[in-house]
């Protein structure tokens, strides 16, 4: 269980960060860990980016990341309501439409 929450706490930690190397420490673990448990913890740490640095690389994981994480970026975006972003990464065949605007 201290494992666990260590985990949680760790990732929550790199999320408010926002900083370039956690953004990526997040999205690695995408990668890296191939559960549903971090897939969890991953999108919740990824919504708690607020910085101008984290943000640019999420927009970097959008346009060159792998499947999963534009697809997880796609999500972060959405969910901020940056639709001008989402657009352009449909209209690069990154993403689907459905995946960028379905409710």
């Amino acid at each position: 269980m201290l494992n666990n929450l260590n985990r949680y706490s760790n990732f929550i930690a790199l999320g408010h960060s926002g900083r370039l190397e956690d953004v990526d420490a997040l999205m690695n673990s995408l990668s890296t860990n191939n559960d549903i448990a971090t897939a969890k913890l991953v999108d919740y740490a990824l919504s708690l980016i607020k910085t101008k640095e984290g943000i640019r690389r999420m927009k970097h994981y959008l346009f060159n990341g792998s499947q999963i994480q534009r697809n997880y970026a796609a999500l972060y975006f959405k969910r901020n309501e940056k639709n001008g972003i989402l657009k352009r990464a449909v209209r690069k065949g990154l993403i689907d439409h459905g995946q960028a605007f379905a409710k």
